[in-house]
């Protein structure tokens, strides 16, 4: 990783701030949360200068401290009512318009392969198709929110298409590390996630991507 190019770092780490930002802007501007989720990458990010996750022989890996820690914050937020109440006020325009990054972090991993630290079926050339959420992103946006030319059903399917989609590739993302139970690309495994600042991917772009699709159609069901 030591000679990765600065620039796609740099790339990254500019995806990971605009991805916090536009969810904070979903927020209603809520400096809590803000807090709480630069709190959250700054402590992963120095976790992973240690090379903490580098060690994958661990069962569980240790990679589950990334990735566990989100996702039951998010089953708290829909299970409690102070989490509906706080989903139910979010902005979901602006949720949907956040995953027109997903192009951005589609260009990150294809530089990655490029370099070597994630397998090809991670990018667009391979199994990765969510590049489609991140183009299609800005058309909902549109035509959803603004034309108000496409109703909520349409709204629900293209969420449900593009967590699919999100799906497929953090699935084939952990089969493709170097974990204990490893399936793919074990010429080329997925080392990139288990470095700074790339360790932002699971542990909080992923995460909001997955919780934005689902508040968003808990308002639109409603």
């Amino acid at each position: 990783m030591a000679d990765l190019p600065i620039y796609i770092r740099i790339v990254f780490i500019i995806t990971t701030l605009l991805t916090i930002f536009l969810f904070y802007r979903a927020t209603q501007n809520m400096p809590a949360v803000l807090l709480v989720l630069m709190a959250w990458i700054t402590l992963q990010a120095v976790v992973s200068k240690s090379d903490f996750y580098t060690i994958t022989n661990n069962f569980p890996p240790r990679f589950m401290l990334l990735v566990v820690p989100p996702l039951l914050l998010i089953i708290i937020l829909f299970v409690t009512k102070p989490g509906r109440k706080f989903i139910d006020r979010l902005d979901i325009k602006t949720l949907t318009l956040m995953h027109t990054l997903r192009i951005l972090v589609e260009i990150v991993l294809f530089w990655l392969f490029l370099y070597k630290t994630i397998p090809e079926l991670m990018t667009f050339e391979g199994r990765n198709f969510d590049i489609l959420a991140g183009l299609s992103a800005p058309f909902i946006y549109y035509f959803g929110f603004v034309k108000k030319a496409i109703g909520n059903k349409v709204l629900i399917a293209w969420n449900i298409i593009c967590l699919l989609l999100l799906f497929n590739i953090v699935i084939n993302a952990v089969l493709s590390a170097p974990f204990p139970f490893q399936q793919f690309a074990f010429d080329q495994p997925n080392i990139a996630i288990l470095y700074f600042p790339f360790v932002w991917l699971p542990c909080c772009i992923v995460p909001l991507v997955l919780f934005s699709h689902l508040a968003t159609m808990r308002q639109l069901l409603k």
